[in-house]
């Protein structure tokens, strides 16, 4: 934990002993459900401690989660990442936490307990119907995801909960200027322009993160998020 809590510290971020305990005690609810349910194929304790809890608040480098009151929605949140660890860290961020399979949003909602954390929600929804929800739609200060798929895609699941004003950041691996060149047309349409990208050495490993930050100039058209599985089938090119 004390490893944590030093990577945590490259990104500004002063972890206590009790936000600490609650990084353990999420590490061991993940292992423990791992067991009955496919949540992380990493589960060493040191792996999990950085490609999971590291990577998640390393996005602090690059953006300010402490001097402002932020809505922030984790779309495709799968076991809590960034979501849960962005709120440990930043007690002070209103969280929502998307996904599409009920068996997960049930064990975040148990970490939540757990953790008695406050001013966050797990919700049951496929990203395309949330999107079209009025209480989520363009919500939300900044949407976070860190789901496996093409910036395209992602940008059409994601753009739509933030607010005018507001920011998509896309967690990447590496290099991405072709994915990002691709994805312009899909970006602009939906109503947002890349305002940079930020490139991390995570935690002085070989393993390089990119933060493609997008920032919502206008409002998503209505039509958008297309009905399920189009974004990702038939990404906007």
């Amino acid at each position: 934990m004390e490893k944590l809590r030093e990577y945590a510290k490259e990104y500004g971020i002063l972890l206590s002993e009790e936000q600490l305990n609650q990084f353990h005690t999420y590490y061991e609810m993940l292992i423990e459900k791992n067991k009955v349910m496919n949540l992380t194929a990493i589960t060493e304790k040191e792996d999990v401690m950085v490609k999971h809890f590291a990577d998640s608040i390393a996005v602090a480098s690059c953006y300010d989660f402490v001097n402002q009151e932020v809505s922030l929605i984790d779309v495709g949140t799968g076991a809590g990442f960034p979501g849960i660890p962005l709120k440990i860290a930043f007690p002070n961020l209103k969280v929502t936490l998307l996904d599409s399979l009920n068996k997960r949003v049930s064990f975040l909602q148990d970490v939540i307990d757990e953790l008695q954390l406050e001013d966050i929600q797990a919700v049951h929804f496929r990203a395309e119907d949330g999107a079209k929800k009025v209480e989520f739609r363009e919500q939300f200060d900044i949407c976070v995801s860190r789901a496996v798929a093409n910036l395209a895609s992602l940008s059409e699941y994601c753009l739509p909960f933030v607010k005018v004003g507001g920011y998509f950041i896309s967690y990447k691996s590496g290099e991405i200027e072709e994915e990002l060149e691709s994805a312009k047309k899909a970006i602009s349409v939906l109503g947002g322009s890349v305002a940079k990208v930020d490139y991390l050495n995570l935690c002085q490993m070989d393993y390089m993160r990119s933060f493609v930050g997008i920032r919502k100039e206008k409002q998503t058209p209505k039509k958008y998020p297309r009905k399920a599985g189009l974004p990702t089938k038939e990404p906007i090119m």
